[in-house]
């Protein structure tokens, strides 16, 4: 199946669900607010098993495979940042308690990773089929990166996305939470409850996020199984960051240029590869130092602590 064994799609497929029923149904059963301790411990977690695989994938198909996992780990892990501020204002928005957030984080990863998929075999396959393609997806990125880098004064309002507003129209809701349920049953008649917009919101914005990231590893690589794996555990770790960072990520004064400036070299990357074919270890050099560079400069000029409600469209 594209390149990789269908045995080998089907056993990274039953890691998957190994893993998200590990954290759903032992991890986190009942619950609980995610203390920063317990994220930074998950988070770590996460980013351990990414590179436990990264290393099997080193030594099973050899050290451009493994390269290229771990740029395109980092880039997807990098733009995931960009996902929590989207979330942390949903969150704010549906009024959702710290206690439930989980659950609508662990559905909509799920749901993340059906579409992340579906895109990377649609792109993969567009590639195949008409190689200008390779262009046309470079100049969304670095389009995106330029808009991110200009002064905006648009403020994000996910909850006002025209899929999140369709779905208050198609269902009957309620304005009230019943602990985590996503639906409830008043009078006879079932109501969809804010948790359930929330959850139809992330999803929603993490099909635009989509449409960046997958043709930002597609620059790196047009291995499907290596564009796929590398943004899956990406997304699985995206639930711990989020609590592990929620708090932390608006001191970072730089970090949108930096991701902006990721945008854009992937997009430059892709646009110029067959003219300037960068090989595989500058391409993650280069990665590294854009972060490496964003998260000093944050640290040495913090700045002020911005507002989530403030963040930039």
């Amino acid at each position: 199946m594209l390149g990789t064994p269908a045995w080998i799609w089907v056993g990274f497929l039953i890691l998957l669900v190994a893993l998200l029923a590990l954290d759903f149904r032992v991890f986190h059963r009942k619950a609980h607010r995610v203390g920063t301790r317990e994220a930074l411990i998950e988070s770590a977690a996460w980013i351990g098993a990414a590179l436990v695989f990264n290393l099997a994938l080193y030594f099973w198909r050899g050290p451009q495979a493994g390269v290229e996992f771990l740029t395109g780990y980092l880039i997807e892990k990098s733009l995931s940042v960009d996902n929590i501020f989207v979330i942390l204002v949903i969150f704010q928005a549906f009024r959702i308690p710290a206690e439930f957030q989980h659950r609508v984080l662990y559905y909509g990863v799920v749901g993340a990773l059906v579409m992340r998929g579906v895109f990377v075999v649609a792109g993969v396959r567009l590639l195949e089929a008409f190689h200008p393609f390779l262009y046309i997806f470079g100049a969304i990125l670095l389009l995106t990166g330029i808009r991110m880098i200009l002064p905006c004064a648009k403020s994000l309002q996910p909850e006002k996305n025209w899929i999140a507003r369709l779905a208050e129209k198609i269902f009957p809701t309620s304005d009230q939470l019943d602990g985590q349920k996503f639906w409830v049953n008043r009078d006879g008649r079932w109501l969809a409850t804010p948790l359930f917009l929330a959850l139809v919101t992330v999803e929603a914005m993490d099909i635009l996020f989509a449409i960046d990231s997958v043709p930002a590893v597609l620059a790196i690589t047009q291995d499907a199984f290596i564009v796929f794996s590398s943004n899956a555990f990406a997304i699985l770790g995206l639930r711990a960051l989020f609590f592990a960072l929620a708090d932390l990520l608006p001191r970072f004064r730089f970090l949108h240029q930096g991701l902006a400036l990721l945008l854009i070299f992937v997009g430059l990357k892709m646009t110029l590869h067959d003219r300037l074919n960068l090989p595989d270890l500058a391409s993650l050099v280069v990665v590294a130092a854009i972060l490496g560079l964003t998260i000093a400069a944050s640290l040495l000029w913090p700045g002020k602590k911005a507002d989530a409600n403030s963040l930039h469209a």
